[in-house]
Formats: structure tokens, sequence, C-alpha cells
């Protein structure tokens, strides 16, 4: 069973304004867990080249950064490789296809051959012509700077219609680690997390458990009840700030 809050005060002061906590009752994670995952994947993996550009515009406002489309493309390279290949299939994407509409143009089997390095070259690509196809259908141009201006809800809202684009790695470490019940969904996983993590931790715990999931073989596993002997490496399993009764709940409890 989750813990009671030991104070609704401390909980309602981190939690943004918006849609209400769908788990109220639920009092992981706390700040402190949350700062000590923060700097325990910085320690183990530092900061995600891949998005050190974003990283450092959001630090110092003013400094010019690619355009939002660009980063969407690329993140969704970044799936199930490494930094350096997914950043050399989007410099071979833009060097063979200079503009948005020649890629959405393009053959299938030229646009895959063109990100191969990247890994599932064919899911990739369909993917990102099936996102350059609903903006040129809805907006009639291939941009989406609009989202800077648009609070964190709306712009996840926006992005959630592209294939593709979700918290599925977020979401299954934080289950693991027993941020959120064993019972919840992608949905209330964020509306939850979203209400408990701390407004300035929020980028950097994304980017660094996408990363982590791509390299930690314990976090990778569907179920984290069965850890393997890699768990000796994971900071996320042999840590304080693990929610233990959580992450080993079985699935009739």
């Amino acid at each position: 069973m989750p813990r009671k809050p030991k104070s609704k005060t401390k909980t309602q002061a981190i939690a943004p304004s918006g849609s209400k906590d769908p788990y109220p009752q639920f009092d992981a994670p706390t700040p402190d867990q949350c700062l000590s995952v923060r700097d325990s994947l910085l320690s183990l993996h530092g900061f995600p080249k891949e998005f050190a550009e974003f990283r450092r515009i959001r630090h110092e406002p003013g400094l010019q950064s690619e355009s939002v489309l660009d980063g969407l493309v690329i993140t969704l390279l970044s799936q199930n490789t490494t930094d350096s290949s997914s950043r050399k299939a989007f410099e071979r994407l833009k060097s063979a296809f200079p503009t948005w509409n020649q890629v959405l143009d393009a053959e299938s089997d030229v646009l895959e051959d063109a990100i191969r390095c990247g890994g599932l070259a064919r899911t990739k690509a369909g993917r990102i012509k099936s996102i350059l196809k609903t903006l040129k259908e809805k907006k009639g141009d291939f941009c989406l700077e609009y989202l800077r201006g648009l609070s964190i809800e709306v712009v996840k809202t926006e992005l959630s219609q592209f294939k593709g684009i979700g918290p599925k790695t977020v979401f299954q470490i934080t289950k693991g680690i027993g941020w959120i019940p064993t019972t919840a969904s992608r949905e209330t996983a964020y509306l939850h997390l979203n209400k408990r993590i701390p407004n300035e931790l929020k980028f950097d715990l994304n980017c660094l458990f996408v990363t982590h999931g791509k390299l930690c073989r314990s976090c990778k596993q569907q179920d984290n009840k069965t850890i393997d002997n890699s768990s000796a490496l994971c900071p996320l399993v042999n840590s304080t700030y693990v929610n233990r009764q959580e992450m080993h709940v079985t699935k009739d409890s």
C-alpha cells in the first residue's frame, strides 16, 4: 500500500497549477527523491548530448536554437539507438533532403536509406512522414514554432497527436522505482508526476530517464520485479529514494 503523505501542505507547495493529481494520497516522489535521482543519473551518464543545447537555452534565455520540428525529429530518431547514431541519421536526412517538403515527397525506401544508421529505419521513416503529413494537413506548413509560447500541458497535448511521440520510457522507469502506483496508466502517471516533480527538475529528469532507459538493462525490462545481475550498476535499483514496497508489488495486490 502506498504511504500517506506526511503533509498535504508540502504536496500542494510543489504542485503546479492545472489538472488535479489522480493519486493525491500517493506521496512519492518527494522533491528530495527527485533531486537525488537527477544527481545520480547525471553522475552516471552526464547530461545527454542530444538534449544539451535545449538545456543550455533554458538557462540562457535569448539564445537561438534549432527549430522545434528539428528537435522533434531528432528525438524520434534517438529512440532505441545511441546519441551519436541518431545525430548522424539526422544529419544524413537533412543532407539528402534539404527541405521538409522533400522529405514528405520522398520514396519511403530512399528516406529509409538516409536514416538507416540510426536503426529502425522503416518505422522511423514512416513516423517522420506521418508527422509532416499531419502538419501540412492541419497547419498548412511544416512548423511547430507556435509551441514555444504554450503551456507544458498544451504542448503535451499537441505532440501526442503524432505517432511515436510519447512518455513510454519515463513511464516504465518511474513505475519501476515506485514513483507512481502500479495501476497507473501513462496518462495518470503524467498527471501525478507533473504535480510531484519540482518544475526546475522536470526537464533534466525527463532527458536523463530517456537516456537511462536506453542504456540500463534492468530498467529496460518490462517487468521491473525481475532484477538481473546488471542491477548492481543501476542507481535506481540500489538507492534509498526508491519506493521498494511499490517496486515489488504483485499483479494481484
